[in-house]
């Protein structure tokens, strides 16, 4: 039957749900061991939300219970493309993935850390930078001492690599 004759009340909305953290085509989802902990973990509570459901209305429970499972599918689908890294087995001297990173950046006195981190877990307010950013990618392979420049529009930004921790 055409969707021209079914009455507006009985069309179920369909759930609009975020994106997770962009990572494009052919990119390898690289986590950390905390990164792998953190997204189970959002999964048992976004398991625990849908069971825990206090509406009443069959149709607002409905809406609500699709709109869980489709954050669920969207989280199953980024877990079971999960690669974890043994961050004991980089190259201790090295700047790579989950690398915690020093850096002297310009003129600062201030010494800034980020840890190169996989998508879902970075964050900026926490120090997290994602693999794929371009100042990750500018720091890979780095060892301690070297310098990265980032070309602006303006100016040129250099970071020294100051200290490298796994």
């Amino acid at each position: 039957m055409s969707r021209g004759f079914v009455k507006e009340d009985d069309q179920e909305e369909i759930p609009l749900v975020p994106p997770r953290a962009d990572l494009p085509e052919g990119v390898i989802n690289y986590v950390t061991p905390n990164g792998m902990d953190e997204l189970l973990k959002e999964k048992e509570q976004l398991i625990a939300e849908r069971e825990n459901l206090k509406i009443t209305n069959e149709s607002e429970k409905r809406i609500a219970t699709n709109h869980i499972n489709a954050k669920l599918q969207l989280l199953t689908n980024r877990i079971a493309t999960a690669k974890i890294v043994d961050l004991n087995l980089q190259p201790q001297h090295e700047v790579r993935f989950g690398a915690l990173v020093t850096l002297k950046i310009g003129n600062e006195k201030k010494l800034q850390q980020y840890q190169i981190v996989g998508v879902d877990e970075a964050d900026i307010s926490k120090g997290k930078i994602s693999f794929i950013s371009p100042i990750a990618k500018l720091l890979t392979d780095k060892k301690v001492g070297e310098k990265a420049v980032l070309k602006l529009a303006k100016e040129d930004r250099i970071f020294e690599v100051m200290k490298i921790v796994y």
